[in-house]
């Protein structure tokens, strides 16, 4: 079966190119959601008049892949006890965030926190929100990190 996972966890550079890489990931995709603003183009987003965390949409296989370990992969690839801001990005965009679309993700997702927990020493501030609409963000941030590595081994 094919599901989506709709997370965030600062720039959505690094969260896509965690997951595209991953096994039974079909593809990735980096947008907004969160917020009220329609069609937000990066600048709006990064000028915080959205309310739209960046976000990483991502289809897996369920058969090859669960819900539960992408949330475990989610867990390992940034800081969910830092509000607003992982390393260097700070604002509401760099939100750590997970986006639900059913009733068993919202589950799955508060049950992870729980034990996501105990690797942290400071609170979890993930917030679990059900799924809005998702707003793609423009070609050039697509697989950003991924065409930019391209671009560099071309070079040597």
């Amino acid at each position: 079966m094919i599901e989506i996972a709709v997370l965030g966890g600062g720039c959505f550079w690094q969260v896509e190119e965690a997951f595209r890489v991953l096994s039974g990931v079909i593809s990735t995709e980096v947008g907004y959601m969160g917020g009220d603003f329609e069609n937000p183009l990066h600048l709006d987003v990064c000028a915080r008049i959205t309310g739209h965390a960046e976000v990483a949409k991502i289809t897996f296989e369920t058969d090859q892949i669960s819900y539960r370990e992408i949330l475990l992969n989610f867990w390992s690839i940034h800081d969910p006890t830092t509000l607003n801001r992982q390393g260097p990005d700070r604002g509401e965009q760099y939100r750590s965030v997970i986006f639900f679309g059913s009733q068993a993700q919202q589950m799955e997702a508060e049950a992870s926190v729980k034990v996501a927990q105990q690797q942290f020493e400071q609170p979890i501030v993930t917030q679990i929100k059900a799924a809005k609409e998702f707003w793609p963000a423009k070609e050039e941030h697509q697989k950003y990190l991924f065409k930019k590595a391209q671009k560099l081994s071309q070079l040597q």
